[in-house]
């Protein structure tokens, strides 16, 4: 495609000299492999424009187009022009990997992140598994990534859930009981509050006399958390915690206090209105930081563990967009360049067909309980399957990356390990499937290119060519929802080619058993960068 693209532009250059960045896209098959507008563009932007206008503009680009892979052009509507390769050129595009556009760049992925003393909820599973593909798409383009999560063990849900504990009747319960019951009490009871606040001062000062609690509630936090991780098959380098980053956000903020920060009434705020934003607080008037101050904190951090990384991400829900857009830029205020690579990816909210969760009250549907539960269902739907653990996990991470990022997503098990909608399972099956016809024949792939492709044959491979683009639009968006999408129309596109043509036994049999093979390599290499597997059988 790199060289169709750099052809056009010599073309242009030659005719109307005139330097142009030429977009190629994919029409619809019955005009072609790809499509351009670049005569509509010239026809806007030339000083003396040819008489025929923009179409005139595409008949004496398509008369000076030579290339060994253009099989023919075609002009259509007011000077589009209609690309078809050869089928020389469409088998070289099945070989083509994902631009290594972060060879030699290190990222920082920073995800998941729950936070101690809470159940690890819906919300959660979200951004792990969508940050963890996004993990998987820049190590695909040649980066070495890091992967990071940052977890709340100080603030105020700390001290809610020692009070919870230390008052409740019965210890023996999950942790989030415990959370809820301080936060019920919080918004209810006046006395409960003062006594919360002096608890949350408690846990800043390391306070002896809450240690044995505030350690047992950490530890068994963690423990749950990397019990869900190690079963979404899910690897960190690094936890960060809020504890440690809570006194450098202090030391930075005072240090930059006159200058981009601002005192107010005991408190230090920045205004951010005078970046379009609003004011937030920074330092309460307690002395203590808020959320924006310890994140300025891991900032710090991350810079000093990662000093030569050339991006920081990170993910979490839309519900914190303002409150990044003014962290990053009081940060912008004092280290622009720091501030420059990094990035805040959101996403929205994941709630089940039976409702939303509710963070605030304790009162939420756990990730580890939609784990149990899509997996009971999974073995209810596949008793005799040997990979029923890898099918819930398709179930699960597909209904979360078949969506786009930053919309909401309405999580419905029983669709989730359907086999006849857009699933995980569904593409898994299509794999085991093709593999079966695989086993089925006894004949070799033809190992030189083929010239000879009939209609149906040259649709499934246009199709299965289509992968590396896509894989590269995904990584530049850092939307994974790309190649989840194709994954479903490549399997739609094989079931209608094989509906129709007959595979083991045919004239045509080392023909389309090499498509056969390139379809599955597709398919499972597609499913492996969403962190998913494929088995040779269901």
């Amino acid at each position: 495609m790199e060289e169709i693209k750099q052809a056009i532009q010599s073309v242009v250059k030659k005719l109307f000299d005139t330097d142009v960045d030429v977009e190629l896209t994919r029409p619809n098959e019955q005009f072609g492999d790809y499509a351009t507008n670049i005569a509509l563009q010239l026809g806007k932007r030339l000083k003396n424009p040819p008489a025929g206008g923009s179409r005139e503009v595409a008949e004496q680009i398509v008369q000076n187009l030579k290339h060994h892979d253009i099989a023919k052009t075609e002009i259509a509507g007011p000077g589009f022009i209609n690309i078809t390769l050869t089928d020389e050129a469409l088998c070289q595009l099945i070989d083509s990997k994902p631009a290594q556009d972060h060879k030699g760049k290190q990222v920082l992925v920073e995800f998941g992140d729950p936070n101690p003393f809470k159940e690890m909820h819906l919300g959660h599973l979200y951004t792990a598994i969508v940050g963890d593909a996004i993990a998987h798409l820049l190590e695909a383009s040649g980066a070495q990534v890091k992967r990071l999560s940052y977890h709340g063990d100080v603030g105020m849900h700390v001290a809610k859930w020692l009070w919870g504990r230390q008052h409740a009747e019965d210890n023996n319960q999950p942790l989030g009981y415990y959370y809820a019951i301080g936060a019920k009490a919080f918004e209810e009871d006046s006395q409960a509050v003062k006594e919360i606040q002096e608890l949350n001062k408690k846990v800043y000062e390391h306070d002896t006399s809450i240690k044995d609690n505030y350690d047992e509630g950490k530890t068994k936090s963690f423990e749950q958390f990397d019990i869900v991780f190690k079963e979404l098959d899910i690897n960190y380098d690094k936890r960060y915690l809020e504890s440690q980053a809570a006194k450098i956000g202090i030391d930075t903020v005072r240090q930059h206090t006159g200058k981009v920060f601002e005192e107010s009434q005991g408190a230090v705020i920045y205004k951010g209105e005078k970046a379009g934003l609003h004011t937030r607080v920074f330092i309460t008037s307690q002395g203590l930081p808020t959320y924006e101050a310890k994140d300025l904190g891991l900032v710090e951090l991350k810079n000093k563990d990662f000093p030569n990384a050339d991006r920081s991400i990170i993910i979490t829900a839309d519900e914190q967009s303002e409150y990044f857009k003014v962290m990053l830029a009081a940060l912008a205020d004092f280290d622009k360049p720091l501030a420059n690579k990094t990035i805040h990816l959101a996403h929205g909210f994941l709630s089940l067909t039976t409702g939303k969760m509710s963070s605030r009250t304790g009162q939420i549907f756990a990730a580890a309980d939609l784990l149990k539960n899509i997996m009971a269902e999974t073995k209810k739907a596949f008793p005799k399957s040997d990979v029923q653990h890898d099918t819930y996990l398709a179930a699960v991470k597909y209904s979360i990356l078949k969506h786009r990022i930053g919309g909401d997503i309405v999580f419905d098990v029983k669709e989730s390990i359907s086999l006849e909608g857009n699933s995980g399972p569904y593409l898994q099956y299509a794999h085991a499937r093709a593999r079966s016809i695989l086993k089925k024949s006894h004949v070799s792939s033809l190992n030189s290119q083929v010239k000879d492709f009939d209609t149906s044959e040259r649709t499934l491979l246009r199709k299965i060519g289509e992968y590396g683009e896509v894989v590269d639009k995904a990584i530049a968006e850092l939307m994974p929802h790309h190649v989840a999408t194709y994954l479903y129309e490549l399997a739609q596109a094989f079931n209608s080619f094989y509906e129709h043509n007959r595979v083991v036994g045919d004239k045509r049999e080392p023909a389309r058993r090499w498509l056969v093979e390139n379809y599955a390599d597709t398919l499972k290499n597609g499913l492996n960068l969403l962190n998913i597997s494929a088995p040779e059988k269901m």
